[in-house]
């Protein structure tokens, strides 16, 4: 997971963008995991902060996660990478 803030984007809502390549598996287990970390960061939206934009990539294991298994992983992430740019733009 990356996060970056820029000045331009400083006062606009996150954004979230997900990079899940052919490694995680098929079409079929691909979306699902997409789906399944688009509501996993649904959820989690209101602890990142304005202006931020966070890409989420997916290794090969997500695949076989559980959802509570992502969703622990993208809070853990989520705290982490925005702590980091808090502190860059500080």
């Amino acid at each position: 997971m990356h996060a970056n803030r820029t000045d331009a984007r400083a006062e606009l809502p996150p954004r979230v963008g997900f990079v899940v390549s052919k490694a995680v598996g098929n079409a079929v287990t691909r979306n699902l995991t997409k789906r399944r970390l688009r509501a996993a960061v649904a959820t989690q939206l209101s602890g990142i902060p304005l202006g931020v934009d966070v890409v989420v990539r997916a290794n090969p294991s997500a695949a076989l996660a559980s959802y509570q298994e992502l969703a622990d992983s993208i809070a853990l992430q989520l705290d982490r990478v925005c702590r980091s740019v808090s502190k860059a733009s500080s």
